[in-house]
Protein backbone atom coordinates (compact mmCIF):
# COMPACT_ATOMS: atom_id res chain seq x y z
CA UNK A 1 0.00 0.00 0.00
CA UNK A 2 1.30 3.43 -0.98
CA UNK A 3 1.57 6.50 1.20
CA UNK A 4 -1.92 7.68 0.23
CA UNK A 5 -4.38 5.06 1.43
CA UNK A 6 -8.07 5.04 2.28
CA UNK A 7 -10.46 2.53 3.79
CA UNK A 8 -13.85 2.38 2.13
CA UNK A 9 -16.93 0.21 2.52
CA UNK A 10 -19.82 -0.83 0.27
CA UNK A 11 -22.94 -2.35 1.78
CA UNK A 12 -25.23 -5.01 0.38
CA UNK A 13 -28.85 -4.92 1.58
CA UNK A 14 -32.14 -6.77 1.09
CA UNK A 15 -34.45 -3.77 1.35
CA UNK A 16 -38.23 -4.01 1.14
CA UNK A 17 -41.15 -1.67 1.70
CA UNK A 18 -40.74 -1.05 5.45
CA UNK A 19 -38.93 2.30 5.50
CA UNK A 20 -38.30 2.30 9.25
CA UNK A 21 -36.89 -1.22 9.23
CA UNK A 22 -34.68 -0.53 6.20
CA UNK A 23 -33.30 2.62 7.80
CA UNK A 24 -32.56 0.86 11.09
CA UNK A 25 -30.71 -1.94 9.26
CA UNK A 26 -28.76 0.60 7.21
CA UNK A 27 -27.73 2.51 10.35
CA UNK A 28 -26.48 -0.69 11.98
CA UNK A 29 -24.50 -1.64 8.87
CA UNK A 30 -22.97 1.86 8.63
CA UNK A 31 -21.82 1.54 12.24
CA UNK A 32 -20.37 -1.91 11.43
CA UNK A 33 -18.41 -0.44 8.52
CA UNK A 34 -17.14 2.45 10.68
CA UNK A 35 -16.10 -0.04 13.38
CA UNK A 36 -13.89 -1.69 10.73
CA UNK A 37 -12.17 1.60 9.93
CA UNK A 38 -14.06 2.73 6.83
CA UNK A 39 -14.17 6.50 6.35
CA UNK A 40 -16.31 6.38 3.18
CA UNK A 41 -19.39 4.14 3.44
CA UNK A 42 -21.81 3.56 0.57
CA UNK A 43 -25.38 2.25 0.75
CA UNK A 44 -27.24 0.76 -2.25
CA UNK A 45 -29.83 2.23 -4.59
CA UNK A 46 -33.34 2.52 -3.09
CA UNK A 47 -31.81 1.60 0.27
CA UNK A 48 -34.73 2.72 2.46
CA UNK A 49 -37.60 1.65 0.19
CA UNK A 50 -37.53 -0.97 -2.54
CA UNK A 51 -41.03 -1.70 -3.70
CA UNK A 52 -43.82 -0.78 -6.12
CA UNK A 53 -43.96 2.62 -7.77
CA UNK A 54 -47.53 3.02 -6.55
CA UNK A 55 -46.12 3.69 -3.07
CA UNK A 56 -43.39 6.14 -4.06
CA UNK A 57 -45.49 9.22 -3.26
CA UNK A 58 -45.98 7.98 0.30
CA UNK A 59 -42.28 7.58 1.13
CA UNK A 60 -40.43 10.25 -0.85
CA UNK A 61 -38.80 13.06 1.10
CA UNK A 62 -37.12 16.41 0.84
CA UNK A 63 -33.34 16.68 1.07
CA UNK A 64 -32.44 17.61 3.77
CA UNK A 65 -35.15 15.55 5.43
CA UNK A 66 -35.71 12.83 8.04
CA UNK A 67 -33.53 10.20 6.37
CA UNK A 68 -30.55 12.44 5.68
CA UNK A 69 -30.83 13.85 9.21
CA UNK A 70 -30.75 10.40 10.81
CA UNK A 71 -27.80 9.17 8.77
CA UNK A 72 -26.13 12.55 9.09
CA UNK A 73 -26.09 12.15 12.86
CA UNK A 74 -24.14 8.91 12.42
CA UNK A 75 -21.79 10.45 9.84
CA UNK A 76 -21.01 13.32 12.21
CA UNK A 77 -20.65 11.15 15.30
CA UNK A 78 -18.39 8.62 13.56
CA UNK A 79 -16.61 11.27 11.45
CA UNK A 80 -17.20 9.39 8.20
CA UNK A 81 -18.62 10.19 4.77
CA UNK A 82 -21.91 8.31 4.31
CA UNK A 83 -23.08 7.91 0.73
CA UNK A 84 -26.83 7.38 0.58
CA UNK A 85 -26.81 5.20 -2.54
CA UNK A 86 -30.23 6.48 -3.47
CA UNK A 87 -33.59 7.37 -2.01
CA UNK A 88 -36.82 8.81 -3.34
CA UNK A 89 -36.89 12.62 -3.35
CA UNK A 90 -39.82 14.93 -4.00
CA UNK A 91 -39.63 16.45 -7.49
CA UNK A 92 -41.47 19.36 -9.17
CA UNK A 93 -43.76 16.81 -10.87
CA UNK A 94 -46.45 15.63 -8.49
CA UNK A 95 -46.71 12.23 -10.17
CA UNK A 96 -42.95 11.61 -10.27
CA UNK A 97 -40.05 11.46 -7.80
CA UNK A 98 -36.30 11.81 -8.19
CA UNK A 99 -34.05 8.80 -7.61
CA UNK A 100 -31.46 10.71 -5.64
CA UNK A 101 -27.96 9.94 -4.36
CA UNK A 102 -26.58 11.98 -1.45
CA UNK A 103 -23.11 12.18 0.08
CA UNK A 104 -23.15 13.24 3.73
CA UNK A 105 -19.85 14.73 4.84
CA UNK A 106 -18.04 14.10 8.11
CA UNK A 107 -20.07 16.83 9.81
CA UNK A 108 -23.26 15.02 8.79
CA UNK A 109 -24.38 17.63 6.28
CA UNK A 110 -25.72 16.61 2.83
CA UNK A 111 -22.84 18.02 0.79
CA UNK A 112 -23.33 16.49 -2.68
CA UNK A 113 -26.56 15.49 -4.41
CA UNK A 114 -26.94 13.61 -7.69
CA UNK A 115 -30.26 12.73 -9.30
CA UNK A 116 -30.13 9.64 -11.52
CA UNK A 117 -29.89 10.75 -15.13
CA UNK A 118 -30.35 7.49 -17.09
CA UNK A 119 -33.57 5.71 -16.15
CA UNK A 120 -34.06 1.96 -16.21
CA UNK A 121 -36.52 1.33 -19.04
CA UNK A 122 -36.11 -2.23 -20.30
CA UNK A 123 -38.00 -4.90 -22.23
CA UNK A 124 -36.39 -8.33 -22.32
CA UNK A 125 -39.09 -10.79 -23.47
CA UNK A 126 -39.92 -13.49 -20.93
CA UNK A 127 -37.32 -12.10 -18.49
CA UNK A 128 -38.02 -8.54 -17.40
CA UNK A 129 -40.22 -5.56 -18.20
CA UNK A 130 -39.60 -2.41 -16.19
CA UNK A 131 -40.07 1.31 -16.86
CA UNK A 132 -38.49 3.50 -14.22
CA UNK A 133 -39.31 6.64 -16.21
CA UNK A 134 -43.03 6.20 -15.51
CA UNK A 135 -42.51 7.12 -11.86
CA UNK A 136 -39.08 8.79 -11.78
CA UNK A 137 -38.02 12.15 -13.17
CA UNK A 138 -34.50 12.11 -14.63
CA UNK A 139 -31.88 14.46 -13.23
CA UNK A 140 -30.11 16.86 -15.56
CA UNK A 141 -26.69 17.43 -13.95
CA UNK A 142 -23.55 15.37 -13.41
CA UNK A 143 -21.64 15.57 -10.13
CA UNK A 144 -18.06 14.99 -8.98
CA UNK A 145 -17.99 14.93 -5.18
CA UNK A 146 -14.66 16.29 -3.93
CA UNK A 147 -13.97 14.41 -0.71
CA UNK A 148 -10.84 14.73 1.40
CA UNK A 149 -9.39 11.47 0.10
CA UNK A 150 -10.57 11.27 -3.53
CA UNK A 151 -12.82 12.84 -6.15
CA UNK A 152 -15.94 10.72 -6.58
CA UNK A 153 -17.91 10.64 -9.82
CA UNK A 154 -21.51 9.97 -8.87
CA UNK A 155 -23.86 7.63 -10.73
CA UNK A 156 -26.66 5.16 -10.00
CA UNK A 157 -27.20 1.63 -11.34
CA UNK A 158 -28.44 1.85 -14.99
CA UNK A 159 -26.03 4.76 -15.54
CA UNK A 160 -23.27 2.10 -15.73
CA UNK A 161 -24.36 1.27 -19.29
CA UNK A 162 -23.34 4.73 -20.53
CA UNK A 163 -19.53 4.91 -20.73
CA UNK A 164 -19.57 8.50 -21.96
CA UNK A 165 -20.90 9.58 -18.55
CA UNK A 166 -17.89 8.09 -16.74
CA UNK A 167 -15.39 9.46 -19.24
CA UNK A 168 -16.88 12.91 -18.70
CA UNK A 169 -16.60 12.49 -14.92
CA UNK A 170 -12.98 11.32 -15.24
CA UNK A 171 -12.10 14.30 -17.44
CA UNK A 172 -13.53 16.52 -14.70
CA UNK A 173 -11.29 15.05 -12.04
CA UNK A 174 -13.00 11.88 -10.81
CA UNK A 175 -10.57 9.24 -9.56
CA UNK A 176 -13.33 6.93 -8.31
CA UNK A 177 -16.88 6.17 -9.40
CA UNK A 178 -19.86 5.42 -7.18
CA UNK A 179 -22.34 2.95 -8.69
CA UNK A 180 -24.92 2.10 -6.01
CA UNK A 181 -27.39 -0.30 -7.58
CA UNK A 182 -30.46 -2.49 -7.50
CA UNK A 183 -29.26 -4.35 -10.59
CA UNK A 184 -31.70 -6.77 -12.16
CA UNK A 185 -31.20 -10.48 -11.50
CA UNK A 186 -32.21 -11.10 -15.13
CA UNK A 187 -29.27 -9.19 -16.62
CA UNK A 188 -26.80 -9.35 -13.74
CA UNK A 189 -25.07 -12.67 -14.49
CA UNK A 190 -24.08 -11.58 -18.01
CA UNK A 191 -23.60 -7.84 -17.59
CA UNK A 192 -22.89 -6.66 -14.03
CA UNK A 193 -19.22 -7.42 -13.44
CA UNK A 194 -18.30 -6.78 -17.09
CA UNK A 195 -19.79 -3.29 -17.03
CA UNK A 196 -18.24 -2.30 -13.69
CA UNK A 197 -14.79 -3.53 -14.64
CA UNK A 198 -15.00 -1.82 -18.03
CA UNK A 199 -15.78 1.54 -16.40
CA UNK A 200 -12.76 1.08 -14.12
CA UNK A 201 -10.37 -0.05 -16.88
CA UNK A 202 -11.25 2.51 -19.52
CA UNK A 203 -10.75 5.42 -17.08
CA UNK A 204 -8.23 3.86 -14.65
CA UNK A 205 -10.46 4.72 -11.71
CA UNK A 206 -11.76 2.91 -8.66
CA UNK A 207 -15.37 1.68 -8.76
CA UNK A 208 -17.43 1.34 -5.58
CA UNK A 209 -20.77 -0.41 -5.88
CA UNK A 210 -23.18 -1.13 -3.04
CA UNK A 211 -26.11 -3.30 -4.07
CA UNK A 212 -29.52 -4.72 -3.37
CA UNK A 213 -29.85 -8.52 -3.38
CA UNK A 214 -32.70 -11.02 -3.35
CA UNK A 215 -36.36 -10.99 -4.31
CA UNK A 216 -38.93 -8.77 -2.60
CA UNK A 217 -42.47 -9.88 -1.73
CA UNK A 218 -43.59 -7.97 -4.83
CA UNK A 219 -41.31 -10.05 -7.03
CA UNK A 220 -38.53 -7.50 -7.66
CA UNK A 221 -35.35 -9.58 -8.07
CA UNK A 222 -31.88 -8.07 -7.76
CA UNK A 223 -28.48 -9.58 -8.47
CA UNK A 224 -26.36 -8.42 -5.53
CA UNK A 225 -22.60 -8.88 -5.96
CA UNK A 226 -21.54 -5.61 -4.34
CA UNK A 227 -18.02 -4.82 -5.52
CA UNK A 228 -14.90 -2.75 -5.04
CA UNK A 229 -12.74 -2.59 -8.18
CA UNK A 230 -9.31 -1.02 -8.63
CA UNK A 231 -8.04 1.13 -11.54
CA UNK A 232 -6.54 -1.94 -13.27
CA UNK A 233 -9.94 -3.63 -13.30
CA UNK A 234 -9.15 -6.09 -10.54
CA UNK A 235 -12.00 -6.99 -8.19
CA UNK A 236 -10.74 -6.23 -4.68
CA UNK A 237 -13.90 -7.26 -2.85
CA UNK A 238 -17.13 -8.93 -3.96
CA UNK A 239 -20.24 -9.94 -2.05
CA UNK A 240 -20.98 -13.63 -2.53
CA UNK A 241 -23.99 -14.18 -0.27
CA UNK A 242 -27.70 -13.68 -0.84
CA UNK A 243 -27.96 -11.50 2.26
CA UNK A 244 -26.64 -8.38 3.92
CA UNK A 245 -22.89 -7.83 3.76
CA UNK A 246 -20.42 -5.10 4.64
CA UNK A 247 -17.40 -5.14 2.34
CA UNK A 248 -14.42 -3.13 3.60
CA UNK A 249 -11.38 -2.50 1.42
CA UNK A 250 -8.13 -0.60 1.87
CA UNK A 251 -7.23 1.15 -1.36
CA UNK A 252 -4.05 2.79 -2.64
CA UNK A 253 -5.10 6.23 -3.88
CA UNK A 254 -1.85 6.65 -5.83
CA UNK A 255 -2.84 3.68 -8.00
CA UNK A 256 -4.99 5.96 -10.16
CA UNK A 257 -2.10 8.21 -11.19
CA UNK A 258 0.19 5.21 -11.65
CA UNK A 259 -2.16 3.40 -14.02
CA UNK A 260 -3.06 6.57 -15.93
CA UNK A 261 0.64 7.26 -16.52
CA UNK A 262 1.20 3.70 -17.76
CA UNK A 263 -1.70 3.72 -20.24
CA UNK A 264 -2.61 7.35 -20.83
CA UNK A 265 -6.14 6.82 -22.18
CA UNK A 266 -7.31 10.24 -21.03
CA UNK A 267 -4.37 12.15 -22.47
CA UNK A 268 -4.33 10.31 -25.81
CA UNK A 269 -7.97 10.92 -26.69
CA UNK A 270 -8.71 12.42 -30.13
CA UNK A 271 -11.75 14.64 -29.48
CA UNK A 272 -11.12 16.37 -32.82
CA UNK A 273 -12.28 13.13 -34.48
CA UNK A 274 -15.35 12.55 -32.37
CA UNK A 275 -17.78 14.74 -34.31
CA UNK A 276 -19.74 13.85 -37.42
CA UNK A 277 -18.37 11.13 -39.68
CA UNK A 278 -17.16 12.31 -43.08
CA UNK A 279 -18.90 9.51 -44.98
CA UNK A 280 -15.64 8.16 -46.45
CA UNK A 281 -15.07 4.52 -47.23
Amino acid sequence: MGERAATIAVIQMCSGTDVHKNLEIACALVHEAADQGATYIQLPEYFNFYGPASAFADVRETIPGPTTTRLGEIAGARHVNVHIGSMLEISPESEKSYNTSVVLDTSGAPRFTYRKTHLFDIEVPEQISYHESRAIRAGDALVVATLDEFALGMSVCFDVRFPELYRHLALHGASAFAVPAAFSAATGPAHWEVLLRARAIENHAFVFSATQVGTTSEGLSTYGHAMVIDPWGEVLREATSSGEEVLVASIDLDDVATRRSQINVLGRRRPDLYGDLDGGA
